[in-house]
Parts: structure tokens; C-alpha cells; sequence
């Protein structure tokens, strides 16, 4: 069946193991790894060419493997766990900051917000490497799409450190409502006195991130910029503008928690 191989696809000699039981079978691909061209063609490998010849074989499996291929199963592994890792996550810090500050309003809050800081990180990734624009000022050549382990990787990292600004301006918060400061007054209170700290901390975090984005390969300049971004937005946009202005607008609801959790121990910041 090598005469149909996909493209300019070509077989070499068939190798049988030692004992009769294993061959090898080596192809050529119609283009450079990781291509459109050698994707294309190991889907046809995989979903026409070997099923046709080894189908019908009884107690026969078969396997396509290789750099081409290896590259889409990873990328086909972790575009089908990267919803189950940001289900855990988002539960996990959910149930770990009710606990913390026995309030889910602050919980849900802190979810759904660093989430906006992952989107806004995603959409740069996309408008700046899938595209040709940027390539001359950060010197990489796009490949049109972003390398598969990025968006797990960076989404499990910003998390992180978007908890630590978030637990930061929240005590601050909170120890202003706990002196008897009024709410709104309180926010103002917190966030000015975590201020220097998540800038601080933010500045430093985004100038490592930037260096990366001088790096040779694409694999660091997406990592370098993606969380470069990701942190930038979320100590300022996030936390300073949109974290403020939702505990300020739910009042004192922002402490609420349901009935069933009253019993969780009151915070001590």
C-alpha cells in the first residue's frame, strides 16, 4: 500500500523483529514536521491508509507514531484536560477562600475575575503570534498557532499568583471592616494599603516575564508574554479597578455566605 502514500509521502524497507511478531514500517512524511502538509498526512495514515491495509487482519494492531504525530497527541491530550484542570482549580480556590474569609461572594469573585485575566492573556497570545504584525518587534517567525502545553501551563501559574494579589487587597479589606470602618470606605482603605505590595510584586513579576520574550525560541516569547500580560492586567485592571468596584457594589453582601457554612470559623487577618 505504499504506492499510496499522502503527498510526496515515501516508505522505506519494512524491519520484522526477531521473532515474526513486531514490524516496522518507515514513512517519509509529505512535509516538515509539526506542517500542515505532515498533518494532513498522518490523518490519512491513521483514519484511511493503515486501516485499510491492517483492518481486516485479525489479532493485527497497529500504531502511527513520530514527531508529527507525537506533537498532535500531546496537543489533542491537552486541549482534553485543560477543562478538567480549570474545573479543579476554580473549585479548589473556591472552596479554599470560603474557608479563608467565610464568605463565598469574595470566592466567586476571585474566580471569576482572574478568568478575565486568563481571556485577556489567551486573546494577546492569539493577536500577537498568530499573527505576522508582531514579528519583527519581538523576532519570531509566527507558525499561526499557539504551542500546545502554553494555555495549561500559564492558566495553573497565573492562578496562582492572581490569589496572592487577591488575598492581599481582601485582608487589607477586611481588617478595615473588622476595625468597624464602614464598607465602602474599607475597599478604599484596603486597596490603598496593598497597593505598594501587589504593585510591587507585579513589576518585578512582569519584568522576569518580559525577558523571556527575548528569547530565540517561540515556546518562551509566548510563555514570556502571555504571563506578562496576565499579571499586568490583573494587578491593575482587576485588582485595582474591578475587584474594588464589585465588593463596593455588592455591599455588605460581599460576606455572605449560606446558611448551611455559618459554622466556618470567623477570619483573623
Amino acid at each position: 500500500w505504499s504506492t499510496g502514500l499522502p503527498g510526496s509521502a515515501t516508505a522505506g524497507e519494512l524491519e520484522v523483529g526477531p521473532d515474526g511478531t513486531v514490524a516496522r514500517l518507515s514513512v517519509a512524511g509529505a512535509g516538515p514536521a509539526g506542517s500542515d502538509a505532515a498533518r494532513a498526512g498522518l490523518a490519512e495514515l491513521r483514519e484511511e491508509l493503515v486501516p485499510a491495509a491492517f483492518g481486516s487482519l485479525a489479532g493485527v494492531s497497529t500504531a502511527v507514531t513520530g514527531g508529527t504525530a507525537g506533537d498532535v497527541d500531546f496537543g489533542a491530550t491537552m486541549a482534553q484536560r485543560l477543562p478538567v484542570v480549570i474545573g479543579f482549580v476554580l473549585a479548589l480556590t473556591v472552596v479554599v477562600l470560603t474557608v479563608a474569609f467565610r464568605s463565598l461572594a469574595v470566592a466567586l469573585i476571585a474566580a471569576a475575575l482572574t478568568l478575565l485575566s486568563v481571556a485577556a492573556a489567551y486573546g494577546v497570545l492569539v493577536l500577537v503570534f498568530q499573527s505576522t504584525w508582531a514579528e519583527g518587534l519581538l523576532g519570531f517567525t509566527s507558525t499561526g498557532t499557539i504551542v500546545s502545553w502554553i494555555p495549561l501551563f500559564l492558566f495553573v501559574v497565573l492562578f496562582g499568583l492572581s490569589m496572592d494579589y487577591h488575598v492581599f487587597v481582601v485582608s487589607r479589606v477586611r481588617e478595615a471592616t473588622q476595625a468597624g470602618i464602614p464598607l465602602r470606605l474599607a475597599v478604599t482603605t484596603g486597596v490603598s494599603r496593598s497597593a505598594g505590595v501587589v504593585t510591587s510584586a507585579a513589576v518585578v513579576m512582569v519584568a522576569v516575564f518580559g525577558i523571556f520574550a527575548t528569547l530565540s525560541m517561540l515556546e518562551f516569547k509566548q510563555l514570556g508574554v502571555g504571563l506578562a500580560v496576565a499579571v499586568l492586567v490583573d494587578a491593575t485592571l482587576v485588582r485595582g479597578v474591578l475587584l474594588p468596584a464589585a465588593m463596593a457594589a455588592l455591599g455588605e453582601r460581599t460576606w455572605w455566605v449560606p446558611r448551611w457554612l455559618r459554622w466556618l470559623p470567623a477570619p483573623r487577618h
